[in-house]
């Protein structure tokens, strides 16, 4: 599609407004998005950073045994 001139192009026959707007919401939710990420990637490594300082800080307490525990079975196919 060739239009005439760079108006033209911009009011694209009448249909400018919407299409402009269309890209213009687009682009915002895809900045948005990528805002909202990289404070969720942070506030997500954050809190791992927080949960390791304080269980290094427990550690010292004795640790609980296991709740449950496994032992194998031979199965003999007599």
């Amino acid at each position: 599609m060739a239009f005439d001139s760079f108006s033209a192009f911009i009011v694209m026959e009448g249909h400018g407004p919407y299409v402009w707007a269309c890209y213009a919401v687009f682009a915002l939710l895809v900045a948005g998005l990528m805002i909202w990420s990289v404070k969720r990637h942070q506030s997500v490594i954050d809190a791992c950073q927080r949960r390791y300082v304080h269980d290094a800080k427990n550690s010292r307490r004795p640790a609980h045994k296991a709740s449950a525990t496994f032992t194998r079975v031979e199965i003999s196919q007599d």
